[in-house]
């Protein structure tokens, strides 16, 4: 899967997205990004940063620019072990959504995986997240499991789909 240029045809896409490789300098700025788009289970810059450290393991940032500079929207954060990839995190921010970012942001990981010798790429997502599961099967994702009371929410827990990616399958 390549990436794709983002959706140019909303108002809010006025100015284009672009995918940079994230490193441990960008720690704070994926935490704060993460925690905006799951405030029911943030995370601290300590916590990226540690996994940013790992070996075979890829971050990549979504900017868009604007009249002070680059404007962080979204993030992943992807490893692979062997021959298994794995989206830790990915998350955009909602005043950037609709306009292709996630997409772009799963071809990253896929094409960070496969170049680490992934075979295959797995994430959860939750069980209410319908707009993630959708962007994720249309990717060619597939359902192969589940994890009950996996996320944290205001109002109790939420059950995780696991949804797999074979590279073998293209």
């Amino acid at each position: 899967m390549t990436a794709t240029a983002p959706d140019t045809s909303s108002p809010r896409a006025c100015h284009p997205v672009r995918l940079q490789t994230a490193g441990l300098a960008d720690a704070a700025v994926i935490a704060a990004l993460q925690q905006g788009c799951f405030p029911d289970d943030p995370w601290g810059s300590e916590a990226v940063a540690s996994l940013i450290g790992q070996p075979g393991f890829f971050s990549v940032l979504a900017l868009r620019e604007d009249a002070q500079g680059d404007d962080p929207v979204g993030f992943l954060l992807a490893r692979v072990a062997a021959e298994d990839g794995e989206i830790i995190a990915i998350g955009v921010r909602d005043d950037a959504r609709g306009q292709g970012t996630g997409r772009r942001l799963v071809a990253a990981a896929l094409d960070g995986a496969r170049a680490l010798g992934a075979t295959a790429l797995f994430l959860e997502v939750a069980e209410d997240n319908g707009m993630a599961q959708s962007l994720y099967k249309s990717c060619g994702f597939f359902a192969v499991g589940r994890r009950p009371g996996y996320y944290r929410r205001a109002d109790g827990r939420v059950a995780a789909l696991v949804l797999r990616y074979s590279y073998t399958d293209e």
